[in-house]
């Protein structure tokens, strides 16, 4: 079964998270039979790890993980790969892989600047 974790940096106000909720409810929505789950860099839960536990346990054999970051910055070049390495050691029945960060692709900046013209 294959599965899919938002993985964002996480901040000390709770509310912080609530896009990534709101995300994972639009996924949900959309993709019936692909698990969502939502997990956290730092400061926030779940981690990678227990995100990775949870599709698991539910039975998931193929995770990606979409960082959901404007950029490839410091934590997806260099925090990031660690995590993921250490995750795939700890389960190494589940096939992990990743995608570039969200701000990276086209789309998703296109639907930046659409957003923004709307704004004028």
């Amino acid at each position: 079964m294959k599965a899919i974790i938002l993985f964002g940096h996480g901040a000390r106000d709770p509310r912080w998270r609530e896009p990534f909720d709101r995300l994972a409810t639009l996924w949900r929505a959309q993709h019936l039979g692909t698990p969502v789950e939502v997990a956290f860099l730092e400061m926030m839960q779940p981690s990678l790890e227990e995100a990775v536990a949870s599709l698991a346990g539910s039975g998931a054999t193929q995770v990606t993980v979409v960082p959901v970051f404007f950029g490839q910055g410091g934590h997806l070049r260099n925090d990031f790969p660690v995590l993921l390495d250490d995750c795939r050691e700890k389960f190494p029945q589940i096939a992990l892989s990743a995608t570039p960060a969200v701000g990276e692709d086209l789309a998703v900046l296109q639907a930046i600047i659409d957003f923004s013209a709307k704004a004028l």
